[in-house]
């Protein structure tokens, strides 16, 4: 199983337990878990935080579950964090925003979406070990988790610019299942505004947005017959997903949509689509002067949905509609108690004004909390590649040494034939080379080891608690990851590594001339490899 396998299957496991009933999901549950256990043995960090986050989505997403996305998403954000991987730690905080709606917790929601924002709205710039179709599909995925958690929370003109930008991503790169993704939120998204316009009796506005989901809905048929949603090809769309089905009904009511509204009413898993279909078909059956089956089907919904906290917005809705309805022959009553229910509208208004403010606010703290943040580390960060640079190396050393209870192994690792690289090509070429041998070498060791650029195209390893023999085997397996780096990203180069075990209060100096003769070892027997020396230097050395 490829890596590329394994992070397929998680996805057609995610779209599985996101449109099933009880039983498959736990199924899909048991098997990403058993697929994550798989790519955290291997060890590339880019599968395991695209795991972790499948892990993580379909345990939001299955009831009885949902308590145990916390760990998971602490997981999630420690190791993107660990490994720099921006995009999918922003998804990471949409996630756990998510999470806290579930709960209702809609402030922390707003905090964790604000951080995610932040870290979105920087200069990405893409992943050198990735290719750009997935690379693309990652920052959309981010983007759509994003845009989903905003309109949650009824912030819909973030929300639909977010979506915008996830659109812009998916454009060229995307598969036809994110594509209908996509378009299933975007049809929400629109859907969500036309009900909250409707409540201020913006009725123009509203009827457009309704019109545009139902386009939307019609464009996410294509997609849909070869997405990964796990229901049948010989029906549309619109009979078996209850977003694109109440967006037609919504932009046109009518009888004719009664009877799938019925069917999809009952395939509804999630409060949104219980909501929006209720009000669909309510609204269907009222036309129909069946004003008593129309009030039916939204107590119904109210009923099943009294605990639920996950769309606080749309939950307003569904209460107005009822309210709406339960006057005299489902007329809108003229009365003091009308007139207040719009004037607590506008005041609802105003309030979710202030929570986009309010997001606005905390999403320019975030983002200012990084950039100082950056700036200091940038202090002891190599530009280029990202690693601790020679000052930073330095103190951690110093620190290592002075506070040596265990083994620990100090390496020097100099590139083979990057000199032929900028020659032959390019310092632009060479630059990429070492952007990606730095991020390869990082990758194959522990988290707790220290990777630094020493300079050049040298960089020195610093291995706490490891015994020569085991920081041999380390470094070892680093060089043969460097080997089989695909010759478009490496140009051939490969690493020479020497390392020794440092000893009780040697002096930092001392230890790295010996690395350093160590790794001359490696070169004259050829390079690729590593050369382990315990002692005093050899006479070849």
């Amino acid at each position: 199983m490829s890596d590329a396998w394994l992070v397929g299957r998680a996805s057609e496991l995610v779209a599985v337990a996101q449109s099933s009933h009880l039983s498959d999901q736990l199924d899909a549950a048991h098997e990403v878990d058993e697929i994550l256990a798989e790519a955290q043995g291997r060890g590339e960090p880019r599968i395991v935080g695209q795991l972790l986050r499948a892990a993580a989505v379909v345990r939001i997403v299955t009831p009885g579950l949902v308590d145990l996305s916390d760990s998971v998403l602490d997981e999630m954000l420690a190791h993107c964090r660990r490994h720099g991987l921006v995009v999918l730690e922003a998804e990471a905080h949409a996630l756990r925003g998510r999470r806290y709606l579930l709960g209702g917790f809609e402030d922390k929601a707003l905090t964790e979406v604000a951080s995610g924002l932040a870290m979105l709205e920087e200069d990405l710039s893409p992943d050198p070990v990735m290719d750009k179709r997935t690379w693309d599909r990652l920052l959309a995925s981010a983007l759509q988790t994003t845009g989903l958690v905003l309109t949650q929370l009824g912030v819909y003109e973030m929300a639909n610019e977010v979506l915008a930008r996830a659109h812009n991503a998916i454009r060229d790169s995307a598969n036809p299942h994110l594509i209908y993704v996509h378009l299933v939120n975007r049809a929400r998204l629109l859907i969500g505004w036309g009900l909250r316009l409707e409540r201020v009796d913006n009725l123009e506005e509203a009827a457009d947005r309704f019109a545009t989901a139902s386009a939307i809905a019609t464009a996410a048929e294509l997609p849909f017959r070869e997405s990964l949603h796990p229901g049948r090809r010989d029906r549309s769309a619109a009979e078996q997903v209850p977003v694109i089905g109440a967006a037609h009904a919504l932009a046109k009511p009518g009888a004719e949509h009664i009877s799938r509204l019925w069917s999809l009413r009952e395939l509804a898993m999630y409060a949104r689509e219980l909501i929006i279909v209720s009000i669909a078909l309510a609204r269907c059956l009222e036309l129909e002067e069946l004003p008593q089956q129309a009030l039916q089907v939204l107590h119904d919904a109210r009923g099943r949905l009294e605990h639920d906290t996950s769309e606080p917005t749309l939950m307003l809705c569904l209460t107005r509609e009822f309210a709406r309805m339960s006057g005299p022959k489902g007329e809108r009553t003229i009365s003091a108690l009308q007139t207040y229910a719009n004037a607590l509208e506008v005041e609802l208004w105003l309030m979710q004004e202030a929570r986009t403010a309010t997001l606005l606010t905390r999403r320019d703290h975030e983002r200012l909390t990084r950039a100082h943040g950056a700036i200091a580390q940038q202090a002891l960060q190599d530009p280029l590649t990202g690693l601790p640079n020679r000052r930073a190396l330095d103190d951690r050393l110093a620190a290592l040494i002075n506070a040596q209870t265990h083994p620990m192994a100090i390496a020097l690792v100099d590139l083979d034939g990057f000199k032929v690289v900028n020659d032959k090509h390019s310092h632009a070429e060479g630059d990429d080379v070492l952007r990606v041998i730095a991020s390869t070498l990082r990758q194959a060791l522990r988290g707790d080891d220290l990777v630094a650029r020493y300079g050049g195209d040298e960089f020195v390893v610093l291995l706490p608690g490891a015994p020569l023999h085991a920081a041999e085997a380390a470094l070892g397996r680093a060089v043969d990851a460097v080997a089989d780096l695909p010759s478009d990203l490496s140009r051939g180069v490969t690493l020479s590594v020497g390392v020794i075990s440092v000893r009780p209060r040697e002096a930092a100096h001392a230890a790295l001339a010996r690395a350093d003769s160590a790794m001359y070892a490696a070169k004259r027997r050829g390079g690729c490899q590593v050369a382990a020396v315990e002692g005093e230097p050899s006479a070849e050395a």
